[in-house]
């Protein structure tokens, strides 16, 4: 009985690490588009998130950096100034504070300044690890055509990260359905 328990959790958490793998290692990211409408960094790892997207609209991909949640980390320096000085190489910088505080809420505002600004096509940067949940958040709640740029995190904050997706990601896929 004890042996056949313990097959059944290594199974169990062979099944959830190849699941991690898929979802959170190795997700399906994409190359950024040459032209899109904004460039959107969503709040979180303020170490690995911000530069790439800076980089996306200095190559010239977006008219618009668009930043989520810089005010709320007094930390987050860089992202500060960039809210306050309202412009990066030639684009226009965005900055908002998503209601909730969570990934949900910055999709809610994604679709809404999509809707208001007549956005089409939006690249998110995100770390890799939250790219697949970032993408069907985003979904629900923005219409046009979507790309999602996954940045690396440090390799020993992975296990927590995979354990935290894992849940968020069970959430989003049975209680909390909508944008």
């Amino acid at each position: 009985m004890i042996r056949r328990l313990i097959l059944v959790l290594a199974v169990l958490v062979g099944a959830w690490l190849a699941a991690c793998l898929f979802l959170f290692v190795w997700p399906r990211a994409d190359a950024p588009p040459d032209r899109a409408d904004a460039v959107v960094v969503l709040s979180g790892d303020r170490n690995v998130r911000l530069d790439p997207g800076v980089r996306l609209v200095e190559r010239g991909v977006a008219p618009v950096l668009v930043v989520s949640g810089a005010l709320q980390d007094p930390r987050w320096l860089k992202a500060r100034q960039l809210c306050r000085r309202g412009r990066v190489a030639e684009a226009k910088v965005i900055c908002f504070e998503p209601v909730p505080f969570s990934t949900r809420g910055e999709a809610r505002a994604i679709g809404r300044l999509a809707r208001e600004h007549g956005w089409h096509r939006v690249v998110i940067v995100t770390s890799t690890f939250h790219v697949s949940r970032a993408r069907i958040l985003v979904r629900r709640c923005y219409r046009g055509s979507l790309w999602t740029v996954g940045t690396p995190t440090t390799w020993w904050r992975l296990p927590e990260e995979w354990a935290f997706e894992t849940g968020k990601l069970a959430v989003q896929l049975t209680a909390e359905r909508g944008c």
